[in-house]
């Protein structure tokens, strides 16, 4: 019989102790969360909706998104935009997500478990921490045309 310790364990057995990232291990839980309107012009192919900034050294454990149907055979991904707004990772949560569906974890969808205590700012894709804000994004990468509703709930950790 074997027994592995995780790095949070043997950081913890460690003599001195070694401080483990507080994101990862009783960090504060927080939350960014909301509902837009959209108009019918909103769902169309490169619109993009900034959903939330969120810090780029936050560790997000759960994305869910749900939306009501906009029309055609719109689809969206789900990524991330620097602070000025270019994008840094257009799906780099989830790609091609159908509209008409109810709210849905879509955070590992394309960020594999391996991204799991990965910063926001590298599961971007970034190649360094820029500091400060990311903004969590849906880009429209087949057109709606319709108007509705778009909801989201991130969990995420910063300490």
């Amino acid at each position: 019989m074997t027994t592995l310790n995780t790095d949070l364990v043997a950081n913890s057995l460690a003599s001195p102790q070694v401080l483990n990232d507080a994101a990862e291990l009783h960090g504060v839980l927080r939350t960014a969360c909301g509902t837009a309107e959209l108009a019918a012009g909103d769902s169309t192919d490169n619109d993009v909706v900034l959903l939330a900034p969120i810090s780029s050294k936050a560790t997000i454990s759960q994305l869910f998104v749900g939306s009501d149907t906009f029309g055609g055979s719109c689809t969206f991904n789900v990524g991330v935009h620097n602070y000025d707004g270019t994008v840094a990772d257009e799906d780099a949560f989830a790609t091609s997500v159908a509209d008409a569906a109810a709210m849905t974890d879509v955070r590992h969808e394309v960020a594999t478990i391996n991204t799991v205590g990965q910063k926001l700012w590298e599961i971007a894709g970034l190649s360094s921490d820029p500091g400060g804000l990311l903004y969590i994004s849906i880009t429209f990468s087949a057109t709606g045309g319709t108007g509705g509703t778009l909801s989201w709930n991130i969990n995420y950790a910063v300490n």
